[in-house]
């Protein structure tokens, strides 16, 4: 009878340290960084560090010191604020009118999860250490032109041409003298006119021409530094590089499927509802998400029917917002004409920017112009590279934390993606993607081998990018 109690009792032991275990295991900072992405990155900067529409999440666990009202912080905001919690109050004091996202449906696990990336982010302790824009090699973002060097080439050759016709000359004369017959040497135009030189020179042009318009072909429809104007004046170096949101927060394909997308309006206005006034621009670039999502920024709601709206009932609205604002900005009662047109203006461009000669009202999608184009004959995956890669967005688009306007920073030629995938060294290290390549993992393991690249696992077959 002991002995079964002292048996069950082992086996309720194991079970309870086999649960908490796989508890335990359950919390991952990568599944934190996910969760990060999908309801933080909006409002709280990447680095941990630094205050943006929410405050710095790095040391908040040490700042609440208690996790059970930290994590019911987390799933709801206001029920604690409306209980007088003391750093629920704190909070709402410093940060208001700004409410949190509640978010009830996560577990334990996934809080867990979230804070330690944030942790793991504040501390350094977690992640790679981000690597630096490549200006040279695989992903180098100028590619070096050999003009010149082509041009002091063809001079060489002439310089040539002309000694050997000098030389061929003298060899003539003196074969003429030693045969006894008269000889009377070309002149330089004879020379150059000559039918056998005018033949190797049209060879020499038909070649010239056929490698010029082989090379123009190659490079038709790459537009390497193509900066084009957008309809709005959308500043990554301020989102990206000031506020460091991430750019898988707004251009969340890039981690699931094909295409990086293009945020849609309500994106914005995950951020903009609270944000109103722009650092730059005031409200002449932020106005244009409220006109083209229906977003009334006077009541703070969306407008019912807007879709239905004529023009002059959406400029109503909008000079109104951009009036009462310029008022407050320049603490002024009553605007003298200068000031009416600079609103006039506002809402001009407004217009301008959200509609076309297909687009006749400024309701409904921004039409924004895109930077990066492939040829249609060329496939090419994000998630293969962001998630399955691990390659930093700036790789192949440059150092986009920088850029007030964005720019295609790299050529995006083949011979640079094969240069890329020849020398880019893949990740097998805690990557599920590549676990079935045992082979390679037993060659690193046995140190026959010290690095896997693309290109060793079929990143130069035509059919990966061609088919």
């Amino acid at each position: 009878m002991i002995y079964n109690h002292l048996k069950m009792k082992t086996l309720i032991a194991l079970f309870g340290l086999f649960f908490a275990f796989n508890l335990t295991a359950q919390v991952s900072p990568d599944a934190g960084k996910t969760l990060f992405r999908n309801y933080c990155a909006q409002c709280h900067a990447k680095d941990m560090k630094t205050a943006m529409t929410g405050p710095a999440l790095g040391g908040a666990q040490e700042r609440w010191g208690d996790d059970e009202a930290l994590y019911s912080w987390i799933r709801n905001s206001q029920a604690m604020i409306k209980a007088g919690h003391p750093r629920a109050v704190e909070l709402w004091n410093e940060w208001k009118p700004t409410i949190m996202t509640a978010y009830p449906d996560l577990t334990d696990d996934e809080i867990g999860s979230l804070l330690a990336y944030v942790n793991g982010v504040a501390d350094g302790s977690y992640g790679p250490p981000k690597p630096e824009v490549v200006t040279d090699g695989p992903g180098a973002t100028k590619e070096s032109s050999n003009g010149m060097w082509y041009w002091i080439l063809f001079a060489c050759l002439g310089a040539l041409a002309l000694i050997l016709l000098r030389v061929i000359g003298n060899l003539d004369q003196l074969n003429a003298e030693k045969e006894g017959r008269p000889y009377q040497r070309k002149s330089l135009l004879e020379s150059i006119t000559s039918s056998g030189l005018v033949s190797i020179l049209i060879f020499a042009l038909v070649i010239l021409a056929g490698y010029t318009t082989v090379n123009n072909a190659m490079n038709l429809g790459r537009q390497q530094n193509y900066e084009p104007d957008q309809p709005i004046a959308f500043s990554h170096a301020t989102h990206a590089g000031l506020h460091k949101i991430e750019c898988q927060y707004c251009h969340d394909g890039a981690r699931r499927s094909k295409h990086a997308v293009i945020p849609a309006t309500n994106t914005c206005m995950n951020c903009h509802a609270a944000i109103k006034v722009g650092s730059q621009h005031g409200t002449a670039e932020i106005s244009k998400i409220y006109a083209s999502s229906g977003w009334n920024p006077n009541s703070g709601k969306y407008i019912e029917g807007y879709e239905e709206m004529s023009q002059d009932e959406i400029k109503a609205i909008f000079t109104k917002w951009i009036t009462d604002n310029y008022k407050n900005e320049k603490e002024i009662e009553k605007l003298d004409d200068n000031d009416m047109a600079e609103i006039e203006g506002q809402w001009n461009n407004i217009v301008t920017s959200l509609t076309n000669e297909q687009k006749k009202t400024v309701q409904g999608p921004i039409e924004w112009t895109r930077v990066h184009n492939l040829p249609d004959h060329v496939y090419f995956n994000h998630a293969q590279h962001v998630t399955a890669g691990k390659i930093e967005c700036q790789t192949c688009h440059g150092a986009v934390e920088e850029m007030e306007v964005l720019k295609q920073d790299a050529p995006l030629s083949m011979g640079w993606c094969i240069n890329c995938h020849r020398q880019t060294e893949v990740q097998f290290n805690d990557n599920d993607y590549y676990k079935d390549y045992a082979k390679y993992h037993e060659e690193i393991k046995s140190g026959e081998r010290e690095k896997v690249t693309v290109a060793d696992i079929g990143g130069l077959e035509c059919q990966k990018c061609h088919y």
